[in-house]
């Protein structure tokens, strides 16, 4: 489907890889996906875009960091960056990137939450984000686990103003949802049963395919890995998968739906 009109304080508005080996990067996504990939801007660090059907999906560019796993970030919307990075310290995160203007497209930065999550921080200029959302080869669903559940749901709801609504309330599964006009856009789930003991907390981007088990089969076909063969749930069925630079992303049904509380 088409972007909402309005993207809710704090929801979802924009996905960037950070990635060892660009090229390789660009061929698997468009195999895999079908996208189309913009030239690198060398006025924004060899930045580039990720197109499907012309619209903007997502961003890539060669990892800044020596070191550091290639990863898939996930960007919140917000309509002044500093105010933002200024409640993030105050309620137990960090700053990692200060406000920086990107031309006229608007202004990003990034923080840390108080489980160690890294999140992306967008005010939007001429650039509001993706325009295409929850169908084949495009973002479907945002979902961060951590193990500092309790701090980390109020650090969203107090820093990006989440309307936060409680989804599932037991030892095995304790899950919130950003929910904004009767719309799910993004979720944080209590991880600390399996991630191991001080690892921060990840975001994970969900991306929507027709066939869960063929665009696995195709992610090994093109170099990546399966981390988790696919199985149904309540949500849809889902898998995990990595790139071959080790970036890690999943996938699901893009038909799949929240189900009603």
């Amino acid at each position: 489907m088409p972007k909402p009109q309005i993207t809710p304080p704090g929801g979802p508005c924009w996905i960037d890889l950070m990635t060892s080996d660009t090229e390789r990067s660009r061929g698997f996504y468009q195999r895999l996906f079908g996208w189309d990939a913009d030239e690198p801007d060398p006025e924004f660090g060899g930045y580039f875009n990720f197109t499907k059907g012309g619209a903007p999906i997502a961003g890539c560019m060669v990892a800044q960091e020596p070191g550091m796993p290639d990863a898939w970030s996930v960007y919140l919307q917000t309509e002044d960056a500093r105010k933002t990075l200024d409640s993030a310290v105050a309620e137990g995160g960090q700053i990692y990137v200060e406000p920086m203007p990107v031309a006229d497209l608007g202004t990003m930065a990034y923080a840390g939450d108080p489980g160690g999550a890294g999140v992306g921080v967008w005010q939007p200029g001429q650039f509001t984000g993706f325009d295409v959302v929850a169908e084949p080869g495009a973002p479907s669903w945002f979902e961060l686990h951590t193990r500092d559940y309790d701090r980390v749901v109020a650090f969203y709801r107090d820093v990006f103003r989440w309307d936060t609504h409680v989804t599932g309330d037991t030892p095995d599964f304790r899950y919130t949802t950003l929910q904004h006009g009767g719309e799910w856009y993004a979720g944080i789930m209590d991880a600390s049963n399996w991630l191991p003991d001080g690892a921060p907390g990840q975001w994970q981007v969900y991306f929507g395919a027709e066939d869960t088990d063929a665009a696995l089969a195709k992610v090994v076909e093109l170099g990546g890995s399966v981390l988790s063969e696919a199985e149904d749930t309540p949500y849809g069925r889902l898998a995990s998968a990595a790139d071959p630079t080790g970036a890690q992303f999943r996938l699901v049904a893009a038909n799949a739906a929240m189900p009603e509380k």
